[in-house]
């Protein structure tokens, strides 16, 4: 939590400019906001893969590819390096610098001609983005004290859903419209806005430190990071979990709209037809009303339910938490996958929703709660670099690439391989609520701030 006796000491930076809001409910609503777009800007293409398939002429593999693993190495990686400067400098200033970068190069989408200038521009995209989440977290850790820090995380994790809903409804309804193009294009336009906002409104509560406070939290190395990371053995069971949990989610969200495309094509037209609307656009609203609305209630019930495990001195169940959604959203999303009809389908896409929604605000604030203040952003930026590699660079890929096995060799056909490839990798949620399981007897020992 931020220290508020302050010294009559000169601070070590110059106070903000008057402009600047200090209310903590005012930083995080705008954090929130910039998350909406940082995942609007992520998850649109996810509704746009097929167009931009077709029109492109990709397989599957390659679609995987555009939503994934470029954008995640430099994604995760600079997570790092930025998440250092994030430690010691400007949070407000490094989060203002990345919308407006994620913006540029999420525009540039829209105007690549070719499979590899898309990918270009998703690495750009990338970078940009590679800013935002380790200094949110860190400047939200230091807004609030621990017993309400899930549900802090838990409200800027909201941002996911949502955008993940203005995404897809977005998206489909510009496919309709304009095609695929347009869809970046409107997804990059609020950029200059929310990073003008964040670099003159956003109040960096290190500038009203003095020296002396400072010197009670001195930044450390980054080899003194790592080793304090290395003996926590909560933070790494967790990053497990985390990584083959967004596996899950970053395979299924890349190929969602496709498998409703291809398996559920006539139906979705005829729906369609009866709101007096076109199959993208139907389906994109769907899924993203479904998925965010769920994801927005989980997200806002997990903090809160997490926050009573704290409040009740039982973090463990934070823990028990976690895991127990992640094994019930598994069966449901493969009844969902396997459901004959696209209503069933979209309406049991309900319940898993909600459940990885539920584990959203209690995985961050345990990532936040084991390590010393001045780490925090670090911690982000390696569980980000583990979970995207491994998630949002892998789990596209994966799905992708067992679905064009099963479509050609199997010769189950591009709908039904893509089916299957979808069912087969609910499974590792299964494997990942076990690492949280196992992590519920340490997380006592290993919480320190």
């Amino acid at each position: 939590m931020t220290v508020q006796n302050r010294s009559e000491a000169q601070p070590l930076i110059a106070k903000p400019a008057s402009v600047r809001i200090r209310n903590p409910r005012y930083a995080l609503a705008l954090l929130v906001v910039i998350y909406v777009l940082h995942n609007l800007d992520r998850q649109i293409i996810n509704i746009l893969a097929e167009p931009i398939r077709l029109d492109l002429g990709l397989r599957d593999w390659q679609v995987g590819i555009m939503t994934g693993l470029p954008f995640a190495l430099f994604y995760a990686t600079l997570g790092i390096p930025i998440a250092r400067l994030a430690e010691r400098g400007n949070r407000a200033r490094i989060i203002a610098i990345s919308v407006v970068v994620w913006s540029g190069f999420t525009a540039v989408c829209g105007l690549s001609q070719t499979f590899v200038q898309l990918i270009l521009a998703r690495i750009g995209v990338g970078i940009g983005e590679a800013g935002c989440t380790p200094a949110a977290h860190s400047l939200i850790s230091d807004m609030v004290p621990r017993e309400k820090r899930a549900s802090a995380l838990g409200a800027y994790s909201m941002g996911g859903p949502i955008g993940a809903l203005l995404g897809m409804a977005i998206g489909g309804l510009l496919i309709d419209l304009w095609g695929w193009r347009s869809g970046f294009f409107v997804a990059a336009a609020p950029g200059l806005v929310l990073g003008a906002l964040a670099a003159f409104t956003l109040h960096e509560p290190r500038t009203t430190q003095a020296p002396a406070t400072q010197g009670v939290l001195p930044v450390p190395t980054f080899m003194e990071a790592m080793r304090e990371l290395r003996a926590c053995r909560t933070f790494w069971l967790f990053s497990a979990g985390a990584a083959l949990q967004a596996v899950v989610l970053y395979g299924h969200g890349a190929f969602l709209g496709s498998f409703f495309f291809r398996n559920h094509g006539p139906e979705l037209a005829q729906a369609a037809a009866g709101f007096g609307m076109k199959t993208a656009g139907f389906l994109g609203l769907a899924i993203g009303l479904i998925s965010g609305l769920s994801g927005l209630v989980g997200a806002y019930a997990g903090g809160k339910l997490a926050d009573r495990h704290v409040a009740a001195t039982n973090p463990g169940a934070v823990a028990t938490q976690v895991a127990l959604f992640n094994i019930l959203a598994a069966p449901i999303y493969i009844a969902a996958m396997l459901a004959p009809s696209a209503n069933v389908a979209l309406f049991l896409l309900i319940i898993p929703s909600l459940s990885y929604g539920m584990t959203y605000g209690p995985i961050f604030s345990v990532f936040q709660s084991v390590v010393q203040p001045r780490t925090r952003a670090t911690a982000v930026a390696i569980y980000l670099l583990v979970a995207n590699l491994l998630g949002l660079g892998v789990g596209p890929l994966l799905v992708g690439m067992v679905s064009d096995h099963l479509a050609r060799e199997a010769h189950l056909g591009v709908a039904e391989g893509l089916r299957w490839s979808m069912v087969s990798s609910t499974l590792l949620g299964v494997v990942a609520a076990w690492f949280y399981w196992r992590a519920r007897k340490h997380i006592v020992r290993d919480t320190v701030s």
